[in-house]
């Protein structure tokens, strides 16, 4: 039986996990897309790391000189759709689970175990997002590794389902999961902490604070998080985009062809592209949490429960 609470929490209505949805839909949405053209030079360095072997700024050039600028927003259709549907799990995912977490143990209880509560709300709100995301993240890795496979979303979904079945889509949801679920624990843990570690150095009551500082803070508490984040779902990342290129063996399983890419990868082909996936995650996050904020408050939605 849920222990009583000492501090009253806030009557979350469906409006509001509503609203919660759609500011973390935009914020997902928006900056995954404009991250496009790095995450084609990202995933490009994954899958042909011999040929991509200029860095950052030297693949770039190489893609552009070679397909044209345009080869750098292949997969904006998948990669806006998918993010913005996964977005709306997992922030509005976040702040239900969050609050059930709360409600069960009691206000109290919960201030003890914070970052068990991070943890399992994280975990829980990413699981069901990777199931919305998982079917456009697999059409945008084909489309960025196979540039003739198709000409954007619709077709590139169409070709996939006619030749290869809806389960295919779902090939790469166990590295997915491996990947997304450590990014998102990381990525929430780390900006609850950090934030909070913010406000106590600046000594001012959150309340009396500006809304640029509040901004500035959430940018801040977004770096780091973003790239905490990137480090420990590298290795997965790295694993998804190999596993959505490369067709299963005969009666092979989908957990023997990733046994097989990852011996194939070793440690230092799971960290390839590492450094561009760092500007990319430290980028978007920080500005996802920062539109996130400024759109509940746009919204009119209440304010987070904090511990």
């Amino acid at each position: 039986m849920a222990t009583q609470s000492s501090s009253p929490l806030p009557a979350f209505s469906v409006k509001d996990y509503a609203s919660f949805a759609a500011a973390g839909a935009v914020g997902c949405g928006v900056t995954h897309g404009a991250m496009t053209p790095i995450d084609v030079v990202k995933t490009r360095i994954q899958l042909e790391p011999t040929v991509y072997n200029k860095g950052m700024l030297g693949s770039f050039r190489q893609v552009v000189s070679t397909e044209g600028a345009g080869a750098l927003l292949t997969g904006l259709g998948p990669t806006i759709l998918g993010y913005s549907m996964q977005g709306a799990f997992k922030f509005g995912g976040y702040e239900l689970f969050k609050k059930q977490f709360i409600e069960f143990l009691g206000y109290e209880k919960a201030k003890n175990y914070k970052n068990s509560i991070y943890i399992g709300s994280a975990a829980l709100a990413e699981f069901f997002a990777d199931i919305a995301l998982c079917p456009l993240e697999a059409t945008r890795i084909r489309l960025v590794s196979q540039p003739t496979f198709a000409n954007g979303l619709v077709s590139g979904f169409s070709r996939i389902l006619k030749e290869e079945g809806a389960g295919s889509f779902y090939n790469g949801f166990t590295p997915i999961l491996f990947k997304q679920i450590p990014y998102n624990i990381a990525k929430f843990l780390v900006f609850e902490r950090a934030a909070e570690a913010i406000f106590g150095f600046v000594k001012t009551p959150k309340s009396e604070l500006s809304q640029s500082t509040l901004t500035t803070i959430n940018l801040g508490a977004g770096v780091i998080a973003g790239c905490a984040a990137a480090i420990v779902s590298q290795p997965a990342d790295t694993l998804l985009s190999k596993v959505n290129k490369t067709k299963k063996a005969p009666g092979q399983s989908t957990v023997g062809l990733l046994v097989q890419l990852a011996k194939q990868l070793g440690f230092t082909g799971s960290f390839a592209g590492l450094p561009t996936r760092l500007v990319m995650v430290g980028t978007l996050t920080s500005l996802q949490f920062t539109i996130y904020g400024s759109l509940k408050q746009a919204l009119g939605c209440p304010k987070a429960i904090e511990l």
